[in-house]
């Protein structure tokens, strides 16, 4: 009769839980956490981050408005950094995806970037650190409706 290995074992110490059963509770202490209440948002979006800041008794939110440079981690240590330019000077800031400190996360823009870090902003200037934008301006919108209109008059 092959016997198999228990999730549990009683020691001197009390009850031991064995890896397998550890890990399936780290699962669901996991599952827990992560929040669902933000945005689906990646690199080069740009975010309004609404965090919570105490200042002695009293807590306000302050709004971080900036581009996603990167995302990392996955699960419980998830983060991201957003980085803007305030009186020329570049400020990144790293939030925790999980932390109650953040109140709110909004997507302003989604940007069109091909790498999932953005590293290479930190050295541009101007208007070279631009990322291409997903959203189509209403002038745009309205040309391709007009040209739309055109073509199909025209057939």
């Amino acid at each position: 009769m092959a016997t198999t290995k228990q999730k549990y074992r009683r020691t001197s110490k009390g009850v031991r839980v064995g890896q397998k059963g550890l890990l399936d509770r780290i699962g669901v202490v996991e599952r827990s956490i992560v929040r669902s209440d933000l945005p689906e948002y990646s690199a080069g979006d740009t975010v309004k981050v609404h965090a919570r800041i105490k200042e002695g008794e009293k807590e306000r939110i302050q709004i971080f408005e900036g581009i996603v440079i990167r995302k990392a981690n996955r699960g419980v240590t998830r983060t991201f950094t957003v980085r803007k330019i305030s009186h020329g000077v570049g400020v990144e800031r790293i939030f925790m995806e999980t932390s109650p400190k953040i109140a709110k996360l909004e997507v302003v823009q989604v940007g069109r970037v091909r790498r999932a870090k953005l590293y290479y902003l930190r050295g541009l200037e101007g208007k070279a650190a631009r990322v291409e934008r997903e959203v189509e301006t209403l002038a745009s919108a309205a040309a391709s409706a007009a040209a739309k209109d055109k073509s199909s008059s025209s057939k």
